[in-house]
């Protein structure tokens, strides 16, 4: 197993409490050894640190940090449900970015997710991915996540 604790220690992150969600649904169920998280938005002590589209309003720079917020609430969805010991791999991450016309750099936004999975979980956090460009998304977001993880 990965040193997940010592990792976002280096990285300097707390695992946050789970975001409350904001319409019908819950934010992580378990369904066998898979956890599926709902979309995550990159709430940071309840607001977002960032509104808009990518392409516009909000820099690449911007949105692959907030992406990497995302990552971070999905893994505090998790944790809440089943916690990260439990964690035996990372197994597919979908990014949604609110895109403005003509973005097309997706990937790389998405990025900051996947690169910050494989900084907290090494080679358990290399994962499937789709990386999707949306005309809009709750809260004007720039960027919502969801991950399936594979649970003991």
């Amino acid at each position: 197993m990965t040193d997940w604790k010592s990792n976002l220690e280096r990285l300097g992150v707390t695992i946050p409490p789970v975001v409350a969600p904001v319409a019908a649904y819950t934010p992580a169920i378990r369904t066998g050894s898979l956890v599926y998280t709902s979309g995550q938005l990159p709430f940071v002590d309840g607001a977002l640190p960032v509104t808009g589209k990518v392409g516009a309003e909000v820099t690449v720079e911007q949105a692959k940090e907030a992406a990497r917020l995302c990552a971070v609430n999905a893994l505090a969805a998790v944790h809440d449900l089943v916690g990260l010991d439990a964690v035996v791999r990372i197994v597919k991450v979908v990014g949604f970015v609110a895109s403005a016309p003509g973005f097309t750099d997706q990937p790389i936004v998405i990025n900051g997710a996947s690169e910050f999975l494989g900084e907290v979980f090494g080679d358990a956090g290399v994962h499937a991915r789709s990386a999707v460009g949306v005309a809009e998304l709750p809260r004007n977001t720039p960027v919502e996540v969801e991950l399936i993880a594979e649970v003991s």
